[in-house]
């Protein structure tokens, strides 16, 4: 009996060694799809027209900006491919008696010498606003960006009262616009 208790215990331990030895090995391998976007027609913002007056120097002045897709532009890619019209700007200042004092358009490659590489050759002129009229100069906000994406260059374009424009990197930060009015005066000082 301890002989045949024995084998049968052998026995056993000898399954549960070969059964732990060879482990069935799988060759299916998890990973997610990884889908391929193809790219689509080209993309274009929307138009945008900002007209309001404004008093400088003594006068009223109206100032006109006017963005629409450059068609005739060289478009930029994105990572994908993903093909973007750049755009064009117009700015216009008019005098209270409709007189023009001021046009221009503006197109990416005005801002070059203000990018990078990067932004060069896949960014857009996303936007140019006007800001405010401060002593000589109406100031304007402009950016170069990577379109869908928060990334952008952030440039200030000054207008003398002698009609010349200067362009320049915006580095100072904008963070006084967010905070109450008591807190302005007190970081002010």
């Amino acid at each position: 009996m301890t002989k045949s208790l024995f084998i049968v215990i052998a026995t056993g331990m000898l399954l549960s060694l070969v059964a732990c030895s060879e482990k069935k090995k799988s060759t299916d391998i998890i990973t997610q799809r990884v889908e391929t976007v193809t790219p689509q027609a080209p993309e274009r913002m929307q138009e945008y027209n900002d007209s309001r007056n404004v008093a400088w120097i003594g006068k009223q002045y109206q100032v006109t900006v006017h963005r629409q897709p450059g068609d005739s532009l060289s478009m930029v890619k994105d990572e994908t491919g993903q093909k973007f019209i750049d755009n064009v700007i117009s700015v216009s200042v008019t005098r209270a008696d409709g007189s023009v004092f001021f046009s221009r358009k503006f197109t990416k490659s005005d801002f070059l010498q203000y990018l990078d590489d990067d932004y060069s050759k896949t960014g857009i002129l996303e936007g140019l606003v006007f800001d405010k009229a401060e002593g000589d100069f109406l100031e304007f906000a402009a950016s170069v960006s990577h379109p869908h994406t928060d990334e952008y260059i952030p440039l200030v374009v000054k207008l003398s009262r002698m009609g010349e424009v200067t362009i320049q990197r915006d580095t100072q930060m904008d963070t006084t616009g967010d905070m109450p009015e008591q807190e302005q005066s007190s970081e002010e000082i």
